[in-house]
């Protein structure tokens, strides 16, 4: 049978890439339905990143994540971010019992400016975040330069 709408036949062909767009970054998000063998979903935690005068200062946001299970590397003039996070939610009410767990791994790699100082970096943290400060070097800091007035 034919339609009188021209975009009818090729409405499926047109959204499919949209629709299977959309289902990745739900499971990019929500991550997959557990199955026994199920691998680990791994998630980036999101990061604010400030660069003063005398150094950078890189934010994390881990709730829930203790700063043991958190490792903090330099390599390659990048700083790599990384651990996991584990997570159990229990609710007992008087007609059910609900457990829920969640486990991620996480990774976050930032490329490091020139001139960070990869030596003297330091982190700690609070309330959910972890804070990574690194100086930058005296080669790297901004010079102020005098202008002389000539008459």
């Amino acid at each position: 049978m034919r339609t009188l709408i021209p975009w009818r036949r090729t409405n499926r062909l047109f959204m499919e890439p949209f629709r299977e767009e959309v289902n990745e970054l739900f499971q990019r998000f929500f991550g997959a339905p557990a199955e026994e063998g199920a691998v680990v979903q791994a998630w980036s935690p999101r990061v604010d990143v400030e660069e003063t005068e005398k150094e950078i200062v890189v934010k994390a946001d881990l709730p829930g994540v203790d700063p043991k299970d958190v490792e903090i590397t330099v390599a390659d003039g990048a700083l790599v971010l990384k651990g996991e996070k584990k997570e159990e939610k229990e609710e007992k009410k008087k007609n059910y019992h609900r457990v829920e767990r969640f486990v991620g791994q996480f990774y976050r790699e930032l490329a490091l400016p020139p001139g960070a100082d990869a030596e003297k970096i330091s982190a700690s943290s609070a309330k959910g975040v972890i804070t990574v400060t690194i100086p930058k070097t005296a080669a790297a800091q901004p010079k102020k330069v005098t202008v002389k007035a000539q008459d």
